[in-house]
C-alpha cells in the first residue's frame, strides 16, 4: 500500500487544518503521515471544530496549533492550504492545492457542520487520488 505525507495549513491551525488532519488520520490510517501547521498559530483549537469532529467520532481535542515549518513542507508529498495566502514556502515537485473553505472561527455548530462535511469529502478525494 502506498504511503504519503500530507501537510494541512491554515492561518491559525485551529480549525480547518485540524479537521482535515483528523479526517486524513482516520480515513488514511497507516497509509498516511499527517502534518499540520499555521502561519500564525492560535493559542488553542476552535472548540466548535472540536465538537463538530466529535460528532463524527474523531477526537482532535488533544491537538495543539503548531507553527508551519519549512521542514514540514519539504517532507510532504502534498501541501493543502486553506486561506493562508502566500505564507507557505513552495518547493518544486510537491503537490499543492488551495482549498477555499469558510473559516469556522466564531461560528456555531450548525454553521460548522457543512464546513466539516466539505472538508471530509475533499480529504477523501485527496486520499483516493494520492493512494491510488
Amino acid at each position: 500500500m502506498a504511503s504519503v505525507t500530507i501537510l494541512f495549513v491554515c492561518v491559525h491551525n485551529a480549525g480547518r487544518s485540524q479537521m482535515a488532519a483528523g479526517y486524513a488520520r482516520t480515513l488514511g490510517g497507516d497509509r498516511v503521515t499527517v502534518l499540520s501547521g499555521g502561519s500564525a498559530p492560535g493559542e488553542s483549537l476552535n472548540p466548535t471544530a472540536v465538537a463538530a469532529m466529535a460528532e463524527e467520532g474523531i477526537d482532535i481535542s488533544a491537538e495543539v496549533p503548531q507553527l508551519l515549518l519549512t521542514d514540514d513542507v519539504r517532507a510532504s508529498d502534498a501541501v493543502i492550504t486553506m486561506g493562508c495566502g502566500d505564507a507557505c514556502p513552495i518547493f518544486p515537485g510537491k503537490r499543492y492545492e488551495d482549498w477555499e473553505l469558510t473559516d469556522p472561527a466564531g461560528r456555531g455548530l450548525d454553521e460548522v457542520r457543512p464546513i466539516r462535511d466539505d472538508i471530509k469529502a475533499r480529504v477523501q478525494r485527496l486520499l483516493d487520488d494520492l493512494l491510488a
